[in-house]
């Protein structure tokens, strides 16, 4: 109720359902945290690391204000590790959407300058730019070791699914950071160059690879007034 009272003060006081989501998600920091939580439970330790412009502070405020309403829940770590974890409940799932619609609107802005991405940016911006007419006609599974993390990318049908963990057997699979894969898929940087250079690493069907990385294309920038 605490929560609530707090959103209430807030309030934009319009019967909108739009201004009544920004009353409940509107704060700074409440939608990344969002974003970081769609790939599955993190400790505050992890959203920290993967928010490096939060303050210990403010990261506390706005996941007690997230659980306050309902949109994640504190849940106990596994056994034998002592502690929490926070995850989103299917409510909270449901801002998947909403995020990659903004991500989309945001990534014609011309205002956007470069700047390091999170592990979830990244598969969240390839769910979000996948173009079903570049993936005509392809039937393939790929694998993604990025860090200690993996994932499996799906393409049938133009279709795109691209899930934590490895699922089936890969025509080919993609080695790198967050940073040298975000640059090969978005940031123009040639595959060749990156294997070159020793930061990513390619096995099995290399055309696929060259073709994965282009399914991605960003919307056009809006002109600068």
């Amino acid at each position: 109720m605490a929560a609530l009272r707090e959103f209430s003060r807030r309030s934009y006081e319009d019967g909108c359902a739009a201004a009544h989501a920004l009353d409940l998600i509107g704060e700074r920091w409440a939608l990344l945290v969002v974003r970081e939580l769609l790939l599955g439970p993190r400790r505050f330790t992890d959203l920290k690391t993967t928010l490096p412009g939060i303050s210990a502070t403010v990261l506390t405020q706005r996941l007690s204000d997230l659980g306050g309403i309902g949109v994640l829940r504190r849940e106990p770590l596994p056994a034998p590790a002592a502690g929490w974890m926070y995850a989103l409940t299917p409510w909270g799932h449901d801002l998947e959407p909403v995020l990659m619609q903004l991500g989309r609107w945001g990534a014609q802005s011309p205002f956007k300058g470069p700047a390091p991405i999170s592990l979830a940016t990244l598969i969240t911006a390839q769910r979000t730019m996948f173009s079903a007419g570049a993936a005509a006609g392809l039937d393939a599974t790929m694998h993604l070791h990025i860090g200690q993390e993996r994932f499996t990318a799906r393409m049938v049908g133009g279709t795109f699914d691209l899930t934590p963990g490895l699922h089936g057997a890969p025509h080919v699979t993609l080695t790198g950071d967050v940073s040298t894969l975000g640059g090969v898929i978005f940031g123009g940087l040639p595959l060749e160059t990156a294997e070159s250079d020793g930061l990513l690493g390619v096995t099995g069907d290399r055309d696929l690879a060259a073709r994965y990385v282009t399914l991605f294309p960003l919307p056009p920038t809006v002109a600068a007034p």
